[in-house]
């Protein structure tokens, strides 16, 4: 009796500490949970020469998410079902970084539009990989909008997620004049703990005929069970560039949409819930998504620019899909729209590649 008292005792002791640690890593999660500023005004760090853009002559643009650098080709993620929480080590983080901003320097870009960047994160080493870019990037313009500062997720328990710090960098080639951070609408249950903070950045470049290029960066959330947040991330980032373009601005928007780009909105064919198809009735009048003015050939034959990372990659195997591209107001004439294979060698992405005419 006396040892299975003790046995009892000991096991309430440590249930009672399990407890009282759960309890107090949830008021943690309260404590320490806080969204980013909206219309937060950003800092411009200027390198670029002093240039205005003009019209009718050919510029480019470039889309890249770079997976907070840890999606080598045989990289899987946890949260989407694969079994790692980190890169594979600190080197990896800094080769892959590296490697994806020497790519998007080799295609000389006039603007590149750079998602999932980390400042100091557990699961990238605390590598701060906008430094990296910077250097691949020197003779930019750049602006950097943190997309979320997580609070330290102690799970899987085997290697815990810790804490993020993550962002969107923009670098142009002409002189920005300001850039703005603004917070999408995101859940306000308890998976906010779980669904990240989400931004785009709107930033302003002259062009000389007394308009601006106004380039809008964003990473939306992945569609989940919530039509209600997607509906509101997309209505409030359609209002916003609809008001640009009323002031006879140029309107230039790319990024990580996490929507199906491909895919129309009576697809019957299963798609994953994270990858739904992007409503394009909800896009405001005189805009359009630059794969939508490809053919029909065209669209079909392109490069999916995003993998599935629940599995390493396999050719002809893994889920694949296009989440990533560019929208452009009708001011904007698209001449040309490439999805790069690279076979997802530093991203889970791979980049989408513009080039455009400003209208006169």
């Amino acid at each position: 009796m006396k040892t299975a008292k003790k046995i009892f005792k000991i096991v309430g002791i440590i249930l009672g500490v399990i407890i009282l640690a759960l309890i107090g890593y949830i008021i943690y999660l309260f404590a320490s949970y806080h969204r980013i500023e909206d219309n937060l005004p950003l800092e411009v760090e200027s390198h670029a020469a002093d240039a205005e853009l003009t019209t009718e002559k050919e510029y480019s643009a470039l889309t890249y998410n770079i997976g907070f650098g840890a999606y080598t080709p045989d990289f899987s993620f946890f949260m989407d079902g694969g079994k790692s929480s980190w890169a594979k080590s600190k080197d990896s983080v800094l080769k892959t970084v590296q490697g994806a901003g020497e790519l998007v320097t080799s295609y000389d870009p006039d603007f590149a539009l750079i998602e999932e960047v980390d400042l100091n994160s557990t699961r990238s080493y605390h590598v701060n990989e906008y430094s990296i870019l910077k250097e691949c990037l020197a003779d930019y313009d750049t602006v950097f909008a943190q997309n979320y500062d997580s609070a330290f997720l102690f799970y899987p328990f085997t290697q815990p997620h810790g804490k993020s710090r993550s962002g969107l960098a923009l670098f142009s080639r002409y002189p920005v004049t300001d850039s703005l951070r603004r917070s999408f609408p995101i859940s306000t249950s308890f998976s906010k703990f779980f669904d990240l903070d989400r931004c785009y950045s709107i930033s302003r470049v002259p062009v000389d005929n007394g308009k601006e290029l106004v380039i809008f960066e964003l990473h939306m959330s992945a569609y989940g069970n919530s039509d209600a947040i997607r509906e509101g991330q997309i209505r409030m980032l359609s209002e916003n560039m609809q008001k640009e373009y009323e002031a006879g601005n140029y309107v230039l928007c790319g990024g990580d949409f996490n929507h199906d780009l491909k895919a129309a909105e009576d697809d019957s064919t299963d798609k994953e819930s994270w990858a739904y198809p992007f409503p394009r009735e909800e896009l405001p009048e005189h805009f359009v998504f630059c794969i939508d003015q490809l053919t029909e050939q065209e669209k079909n034959d392109l490069w999916d620019s995003a993998r599935n990372a629940d599995m390493e990659y396999v050719p002809g195997e893994t889920y694949t899909v296009t989440l990533d591209g560019f929208i452009i107001s009708d001011n904007i004439e698209c001449i040309s729209y490439e999805d790069i294979n690279t076979g997802y060698s530093y991203s889970d992405h791979d980049p989408v590649y513009l080039k455009f005419r400003l209208k006169k």
